[in-house]
């Protein structure tokens, strides 16, 4: 039996975790145990990533996440914040690939704040732990005492090596899909883009039946709006990703429907939605559970090799939506709003 870490995490992280919990009981049997991280984790151990946190996902065959963070711990000093245990996680699992798609389902077209009568089915493949977030960082006092000249630095640094793992798994997800990769960098400035556009296109010539350009991440900001439609494989540094696959699950309508899957080098993974922990609205029971649904999903497809389970789950979701069953950030002016467990029993009633 496969061995599920939950990591419910803050906000709406334990609402959205339990639905998607019922929903993977509904097609297989797991194991679960649950474990502190993040601002609950603080709170509890004084520690947003303690040890025996990261010996309980080492345990594991596998990680759920909700979310982290929220405005109560947001005075706290950087490195003793929520988010530092979800980048300590990542890090401790050698978790240096995540996968976040962006599709339109075509039930929520009027929900894509696009005038875009097209169709998107984009996956972002985003470097996890190198770049900017893992680099040196630091605070720097002015020599002469004043204050203002203080300054502070966060340092953009990756290696040959971590660029061509992240790219070769680019490629093979595009060699599965429509055999396009767009490479995204700002390699008109950052030395370090200039670096990572040399080893895609080096990676690149590994995979001639993929078609591979690249693109300067502005241009990139701006052409997701103006034709999503024209991308399929995104491959790009941690701090691009994590700007551009958000700006991309706008587009699908919410944020809230977005899943993701952070791989390394074994079937172990950590799946999690993109979105934050919601505490505007945590304990109210009105938090979309789909993309902590749909990432259950992917780790039944990537971690377990479970393909007609997670295929069964997505056509629930699918058929879910055709319907006209929304949550409230996804529902139509006059439309009705279901709650996380309305919207989670139905999709358990179209599971197949």
């Amino acid at each position: 039996m496969k061995k599920i870490a939950l990591l419910p995490g803050d906000g709406i992280g334990p609402e959205i975790t339990a639905a998607a919990v019922r929903v993977l009981d509904a097609v297989g049997k797991f194991e679960y145990e649950s474990y502190l991280i993040g601002g609950a984790a603080i709170d509890g151990a004084g520690n947003p990533f303690p040890d025996a946190t990261l010996q309980g996902c080492l345990a594991a065959d596998s990680v759920l996440l909700g979310a982290v963070g929220g405005p109560k711990w947001d005075t706290l000093p950087g490195n003793q914040r929520p988010e530092v245990g979800l980048l300590a996680l990542r890090g401790a699992l050698e978790l240096y690939s995540n996968l976040r798609p962006a599709k339109l389902y075509p039930a929520l077209r009027d929900a894509c704040p696009l005038k875009y009568d097209g169709e998107f089915d984009i996956l972002i493949v985003r470097e996890l732990t190198g770049g900017i977030y893992f680099g040196d960082r630091g605070r720097t006092p002015s020599p002469t005492g004043d204050t203002k000249d203080d300054s502070a630095y966060d340092t953009e640094r990756y290696s040959v090596r971590e660029v061509e793992r992240i790219a070769r798994v680019a490629f093979e997800a595009a060699q599965k899909r429509s055999g396009r990769v767009i490479s995204v960098d700002k390699a008109n400035v950052l030395e370090s883009s200039r670096l990572w556009r040399e080893v895609i296109r080096t990676v690149a010539k590994e995979y001639p039946s993929v078609e591979c350009t690249d693109m300067l991440v502005d241009n990139a900001a701006m052409q997701l709006i103006r034709n999503p439609g024209q991308f399929d494989v995104m491959v790009t540094s941690n701090m691009f990703g994590d700007i551009l696959s958000d700006e991309a699950s706008q587009l699908t309508g919410s944020i809230g429907m977005l899943p993701s899957a952070s791989l390394g080098a074994t079937k172990r993974g950590l799946y999690e939605p993109i979105h934050g922990s919601a505490p505007d609205i945590a304990g109210q029971g009105i938090a979309n559970p789909i993309a902590t649904i749909l990432s259950a999903a992917m780790m039944l497809r990537y971690s377990f090799d479970m393909e007609a389970e997670a295929a069964a789950i997505e056509a629930a979701v699918d058929a879910t939506l055709n319907a006209g069953l929304r949550t409230g950030d996804i529902a139509a002016p006059g439309q009705a709003k279901l709650g996380t467990v309305a919207i989670t029993d139905e999709i358990l009633r179209r599971i197949g």
